[in-house]
């Protein structure tokens, strides 16, 4: 009795798996923003597009410093590329901080390599400028031509970054320190773990201090000075929160057989037999010949068709009831199935209605 007392208690000693909430969740309202902007990349050696956009991009900025191409005259900008700038602007970044860029060609340019952006306004979606970007690329793809026409390519040449290409000119309002509340938005949606939030945030804040709006929300209680808020949350994104525990679920990759089952996924009693029909087609080419004291006929090619057929010797298997995760793997290795018959083996327990899971094909 002694030892069973000792073997329980040493089972509920074991600590509890459990997430930080700054994992869990996201603040209310501290997130990113995307950012876009259209530019030209000079410099090129011999690689740029000849999209009738980037002749009429290159006008216009040429215009901007007093210089007009007549028109009619075709400046051949094979050195110039049309491209697209975006980067994503991180929450509280204030004027004057740099952000990473990443730059793509709009038209035909062949590569970037070697290439500089000019100065390029990135905006948001309310159309105001955010950034300005401006530097040189790096491209990591490079390639090669030979005399005849062959070519090889490794990565991708017509795309590449400029690490803290762009400078910040205008900060994005949030509503961080504002209000009484502020909320936690959980990653994956879930009642249990927007309850467990909850209770242990009101462990070391007191009852009342937070509640789950619904099973993606928590509100707290916070403080109305900024100062005080941010350790405020520093505290709590800290505190370990027990999820709760996914549904079943069987997710299938039809695309590259990736076969995904959750540790709660259970069977039925039920038999399963699958087998695979092979059939093997070989062709072989026989020479007929005329008699050798025969005066008419002539050498021909008879074809000679042989068709076998292989149905596998595959073994019926049984689950038995509240079937396991280890219980499914072993009996689908023991009979050798591959992730397409595997497939269609849990498709089949779905449709019969054995597999207690959501089966979800992605």
């Amino acid at each position: 009795m002694k030892r069973l007392l000792c073997v329980l208690m040493t089972v509920l000693a074991l600590p509890v798996w459990a997430e930080r909430i700054k994992d869990l969740s996201s603040v209310q309202g501290v997130r990113n923003n995307q950012l876009v902007g259209y530019g030209l990349v000079v410099g090129l050696d011999g690689s740029g597009d000849r999209a009738p956009f980037t002749n009429q991009t290159f006008r216009n900025m040429m215009e901007q410093f007093g210089i007009t191409i007549p028109e009619g005259q075709n400046p051949n900008l094979n050195n110039v590329a049309a491209v697209s700038v975006h980067a994503t602007l991180p929450p509280f970044a204030k004027p004057g901080q740099e952000i990473d860029v990443t730059v793509s060609s709009i038209g035909n340019a062949d590569s970037l390599r070697g290439g500089s952006l000019l100065l390029t306004p990135l905006r948001g979606p309310d159309g105001q400028t955010y950034a300005v970007a401006q530097g040189n690329l790096v491209v990591s793809g490079f390639g090669a031509e030979g005399e005849d026409g062959s070519s090889i390519t490794v990565n991708i040449q017509n795309a590449g970054r400029i690490p803290n290409g762009a400078i910040v000119e205008r900060g994005v309002a949030n509503t961080f320190s504002q209000g009484d509340y502020m909320t936690f938005n959980l990653h994956r949606p879930d009642f249990t773990t927007a309850k467990n939030m909850a209770a242990t945030i009101n462990e070391l804040l007191g009852p009342g201090a937070a509640y789950a709006v619904d099973a993606a929300s928590v509100r707290v209680t916070a403080p109305r000075d900024p100062n005080q808020r941010v350790s405020f949350i520093s505290v709590l994104e800290n505190l370990n929160v027990q999820p709760g525990e996914e549904a079943a679920r069987v997710i299938i990759n039809s695309r590259t057989g990736t076969i995904v089952v959750g540790q709660h996924v259970t069977v039925s009693p039920v038999a399963i037999t699958h087998g695979n029909m092979t059939v093997t087609i070989d062709n072989t080419q026989n020479v007929s010949q005329p008699n050798p004291l025969s005066e008419t006929g002539e050498t021909a090619v008879v074809p000679d068709t042989e068709i076998t057929i292989d149905e596998g010797n595959n073994r019926m298997f049984l689950f038995g009831p509240t079937v396991t995760l280890n219980d499914i793997v072993d009996a689908v290795n023991q009979v050798g199935a591959a992730p397409g018959d595997l497939m269609a083996i849990l498709e089949a327990l779905k449709s019969a209605g054995a597999l207690k899971a959501e089966l979800i094909v992605i």
